[in-house]
């Protein structure tokens, strides 16, 4: 049964999401794992996609966007749509639970203060429906 992990970020904002995704994805690929970062729409992806170029600094997570050449073979894919991947971790990045959350070994949730109302329903989806949660309260983690 997939694993499902919440970060709750004391952060308000939508960057710090979206950094904090890129220090679990360095941390999953460091431990062998194929990671797919679900964003909510192409725009985001793409945003996402430029940012794992510059964060964290001196580290380089070799990756590419869903349906492009660079994400044949590389251990992080950044995707909008299903991906053609099933394996490993899925970061959710989008506001909805993707409908193929469950053919994936760990989904990692990450909630910032500002989106606090949405994080909760997507704990109550996986709550309700049997899933093992997890809750993980970070309040310095960028140091």
């Amino acid at each position: 049964m997939t694993r499902v992990d919440f970060y709750i970020l004391k952060d308000m904002e939508l960057p710090a999401m979206h950094r904090f995704a890129c220090r679990l994805t360095c941390k999953a690929i460091d431990a062998g794992q194929q990671v797919v970062v679900h964003a909510a729409d192409e725009a985001s992806a793409r945003e996402f996609d430029a940012l794992l170029w510059d964060y964290p600094d001196q580290r380089f997570i070799p990756h590419g966007l869903e349906r492009t050449p660079q994400a044949l073979g590389a251990p992080v894919v950044v995707s909008w749509g299903e991906p053609r991947r099933y394996d490993g971790v899925l970061i959710n990045l989008s506001p909805a639970v993707p409908d193929f959350f469950g053919r994936f070994e760990r989904v990692a949730e990450i909630v910032v203060q500002s989106l606090r109302d949405q994080g909760r329903e997507r704990y109550k989806f996986y709550r309700d429906r049997g899933f093992p949660l997890y809750h993980h309260d970070l309040d310095d983690w960028e140091s």
